[in-house]
């Protein structure tokens, strides 16, 4: 029994232990949520010195959902990430990791908002392993520390003989390379990241999944506080309902799927080949008009492949392919002539961007200057109209490219002021162009910063040639393409 003299020490314990502020007040008191990440494509990297990734963009929108500053802590490794986990210092791992069972024991898991699944990739000159026992002797790396490893561990108990490498400072984009220069045999990459990077490589071909699809989920560390992961749910629960997340699954996967192995080929061969002769002149355009020079050269591929020659059955000729009175508009006086043509093209699209509404931002305000450039913005203004009268949000990509092809249904078209478009093409339209920009971001990952190419070119355009207006010229563009047989602006011609 204890002494009199020791109960109100024991009473002042107990009441400070009751006091102690948990982890969401300390948050809301300091004003920070620090989140611990690794770079890859699919989390966290950095693009003309911003932040950005999918995971990024999450942990970024729960700060602002607490109304607290984020703090991003970015190791180079996984076994480090969960040492900072495993010493609390960091309120949790957003690090688009599929959920092992290994996993869920050490750590505690906020609400799963993706699923992954590990892949085996292979190089398509070697033979296609079909099942496990096929990567015995096989040179296999893996990154060290993460779920695959725990996973070949796994399978060792049935298939004793199966060797593989792991290495701390290799992310997923660093093995693709590997197999896809022959340096590896074999790699295993979720499916998410495979899905984002092997475009990039046009030689890594998909085996088998090994293991059933996982599910990824925030990794908070192991405690009896869950004030924060509370926090973690209810702020799910509202971007679900609220088109939050649907949007950033737009903003990072919704283009992913335009472009295959031939096409990546095709587009490799001719980033050799072509893009070197007018490289130069996409960055001095740019320039001058305050855009970026990989986009417009993403434009460019999309509409002729780079050939300057390229003509369309309607007469839209050129390498970004501009219509006869859009070109007098743009003051492009030879629209076979390269230089002409991406100054007139860089232009035009500014000029779009431009007169897109105010209420739509970055990314998604791109996408619809891309849609505008090939069907006309009084269109994709249409389908606004038909989004919002769906219910929808007219400023989000994601949901106006619903409505596009509605266009093409005379019970849409008739009530819309622009009337008929082959609205389905400038929604793969843009959706190819996405892909293309993420190739030439991912070769080119920095924007010149000096003037000193657009100092060696001058504009080759006629500026005081301006004998129709913008809407008109516009209108020209966007009928002469409408009209071109079904497919041309999908896939043009490869020569």
């Amino acid at each position: 029994m204890l002494p009199k003299s020791a109960l109100p020490l024991m009473m002042m314990l107990v009441l400070t232990a009751c006091t102690q502020p948990d982890t969401i007040d300390r948050i809301q008191q300091e004003k920070v949520l620090h989140v611990v990440t690794h770079p890859a494509s699919t989390v966290y990297y950095e693009e003309n010195g911003d932040a950005a990734g999918f995971e990024y963009s999450l942990a970024k929108r729960f700060a602002d959902y607490l109304g607290v500053e984020l703090r991003v802590e970015v190791v180079d490794n996984l076994p480090e990430l969960f040492r900072r986990l495993d010493e609390n210092h960091t309120h949790f791992a957003a690090a688009g990791l599929g959920l092992t069972a290994e996993l869920k024991r050490q750590y505690r898991h906020g609400p799963v908002y993706a699923r992954t699944r590990p892949i085996i990739v292979y190089n398509a000159d070697a033979p296609r392993p079909r099942r496990i026992g096929d990567l015995v002797g096989r040179s296999i790396l893996v990154r060290k520390g993460g779920p695959n490893e725990q996973l070949l561990e796994d399978i060792k108990a049935e298939f004793p003989e199966l060797e593989w490498r792991a290495r701390a400072d290799t992310e997923p984009t660093e093995l693709l390379r590997r197999v896809n220069q022959g340096e590896l045999d074999i790699a295993i990459i979720g499916s998410n990241e495979l899905s984002m990077n092997k475009v990039f490589f046009p030689k890594i071909r998909e085996a088998f999944a090994l293991d059933a699809p996982q599910p990824v989920a925030w990794l908070f560390p192991d405690s009896d506080d869950n004030s924060l992961m509370r926090e973690a749910r209810d702020f799910f629960y509202r971007i679900r309902n609220n088109g939050g997340l649907a949007q950033l699954e737009e903003r990072y996967y919704g283009h992913l799927d335009r472009l295959d192995y031939v096409g990546a080929q095709t587009f490799t061969k001719h980033l050799e080949n072509r893009l070197p002769t007018y490289r130069d002149t996409f960055i001095a355009a740019a320039n001058a008009y305050n855009t970026d020079w990989r986009l417009l050269a993403a434009i460019g591929y999309q509409e002729s492949h780079w050939r300057p020659g390229a003509v369309s059955p309607t007469g839209v000729r050129g390498l970004m392919m501009l219509t006869r009175n859009t070109a007098a508009y743009l003051g492009v006086e030879d629209r076979v002539d390269p230089k002409s043509s991406i100054w007139g093209g860089a232009k035009y699209i500014t000029q779009l961007q431009r007169r897109v509404p105010d209420s739509i931002t970055e990314p998604d305000r791109s996408w619809f200057a891309l849609a505008s450039y090939n069907v006309g913005l009084g269109h994709v203004l249409d389908a606004r109209r038909l989004t919002e009268e769906a219910g929808k949000d007219p400023d989000k990509w994601m949901h106006v490219k619903e409505f596009l092809p509605r266009l093409a249904q005379r019970k849409y078209y008739k009530h819309t002021r622009h009337g008929y478009a082959r609205g389905y093409e400038p929604v793969i339209y843009t959706q190819n162009i996405r892909r293309y920009y993420d190739v030439l971001k991912w070769m080119f990952p920095k924007q010149p910063q000096s003037t000193e190419v657009a100092s060696t070119q001058d504009s080759p355009l006629a500026d005081d040639l301006e004998p129709i207006g913008v809407n008109e010229a516009e209108t020209a563009q966007s009928e002469a393409k409408s009209s071109e047989p079904s497919g041309f602006h999908q896939a043009p011609p490869i020569l």
